[in-house]
């Protein structure tokens, strides 16, 4: 594998859409961390009014914020997450370079961040957060 550092602006961005806003800004915090501030992680969590719950609004304004290199991959955490960002992709709001992927919430965040981090293209990036389903803990 050949691992080519990158511009800030040419790195893969993350977007993490959760229910909770504390649990997407919370492991958008840890994945900073471990990644680095080149690489743009963008959480969106939490209904309007700080109650549970995912907004269209404000996934398509995380997708802008971390849309700022080679694509984006996006992480969900539950059902009706994951359903909002496919409705968003469907109807319209993906350039081509917008992956939802169906991996672990937070293994798969890490394990993307670490990959955009290191330069790799955004199908690198969308494979490794898929398979770190795998990873074993024990």
């Amino acid at each position: 594998m050949d691992i080519t550092f990158r511009e800030r602006n040419e790195l893969v961005g993350i977007v993490l859409v959760s229910h909770s806003f504390e649990l997407a800004h919370g492991l958008a915090a840890l994945a900073s961390q471990v990644a680095g501030a080149e690489v743009r992680i963008e959480p969106a969590g939490g209904g309007p009014d700080g109650s549970l719950g995912t907004t269209d609004d404000t996934v398509v304004a995380a997708i802008a914020r971390a849309d700022v290199g080679q694509g984006v991959v996006v992480l969900a955490d539950l059902g009706s997450s994951v359903l909002t960002v496919r409705h968003l992709l469907e109807n319209g709001n993906s350039n081509g370079h917008i992956r939802l992927v169906d991996a672990p919430f937070v293994e798969g965040a890490i394990a993307a961040a670490v990959m955009s981090s290191a330069g790799q293209e955004l199908d690198d990036v969308a494979r490794a957060a898929e398979e770190a389903r795998d990873a074993r803990k024990l």
